[in-house]
């Protein structure tokens, strides 16, 4: 039952993927390797031509390709930058991806791109007005978009719900797809001291229709996101644990520092798979 409530939201379960860096485009497009589809950073290919998009569009030929933006900017304050997603939707025409995501976060204020992904408050009024831009977004761009969780080391102490709650109910209202980050709940509730297991029991099911998979920099006290190592032993626990309750997800690792040859992360993804064939194997039994 969980496996066929987790197809609910209609889009295919891709396999198992990476993310799309220009350091390992030579091993993808002169062999081919065992990757069911690939992450493209949408930003990186806002382009009327040149190299990165026609590496991105002979990719996009042989394997599914989805878009995954940085700078929406969701929950800002900021009116929507419609150039922006006009130039989103016509790489998306050009290129077929499967989905867009973006992140659950703002990240441009009086017009300036402040290049981070920071955290919201989670209350009512903010979930009115995610929810209201989501929807116009998903009107503009013609399609729902997936938005991902994202690893925070402040909290705002006008909260008055949790991630998860202020997520379930932003996916209702907006009727909009989720990515789950699961290495940004394990980082996330290590920083906050609350339990990652609430949190994914705490999203619907039917909306998760990706998992990313991505390193940390555990310093202590202190979680850092930094996709430059190898994905955790307990972060693929939890990710097993996802599994069990969302059955089946399209499922990637980013790494966006300290890039190993590409076969090493070819294994990191065979790990990837047999976690995933272990858990559902279970689950089947």
């Amino acid at each position: 039952m969980t496996t066929m409530r987790a197809q609910d939201h209609g889009l295919p379960n891709l396999g198992f993927g990476l993310g799309l860096r220009p350091q390992y485009y030579p091993d993808i497009l002169d062999g081919d390797p065992p990757v069911d589809w690939f992450e493209a950073i949408t930003e990186n290919y806002l382009v009327a031509g040149g190299p990165p998009l026609r590496q991105l569009e002979r990719i996009a030929e042989r394997w599914p390709v989805v878009l995954h933006g940085v700078s929406l900017s969701i929950c800002g304050s900021d009116p929507l930058d419609a150039d922006y997603l006009a130039q989103v939707k016509a790489l998306a025409a050009r290129i077929g991806p499967r989905w867009i995501s973006d992140h659950l976060c703002w990240s441009r204020h009086d017009g300036v791109q402040l290049h981070d992904l920071l955290p919201i408050p989670f209350n009512e009024e903010t979930l009115r007005h995610v929810a209201a831009r989501v929807r116009q977004v998903q009107d503009m761009l013609g399609r729902r978009i997936l938005l991902e969780n994202v690893s925070s080391y402040v909290e705002w102490s006008g909260s008055t719900m949790t991630e998860w709650d202020f997520l379930a109910a932003l996916a209702e209202q907006a009727d909009c797809l989720l990515l789950l980050d699961v290495n940004n709940v394990y980082v996330s509730a290590r920083n906050h001291g609350f339990d990652a297991d609430a949190f994914l029991n705490g999203i619907p099911l039917g909306r998760v229709a990706q998992i990313h998979l991505a390193g940390h920099s555990d310093q202590g006290d202190l979680i850092v996101d930094t996709h430059d190592a190898p994905v955790a032993d307990p972060v693929f626990a939890l990710y097993a644990r996802a599994l069990r309750r969302f059955g089946p997800v399209s499922t990637m690792i980013e790494r966006d520092d300290n890039f190993p040859p590409f076969a090493e992360l070819l294994d990191e993804l065979g790990r990837v798979r047999q976690v995933a064939a272990e858990t559902c194997g279970e689950m089947a039994a």
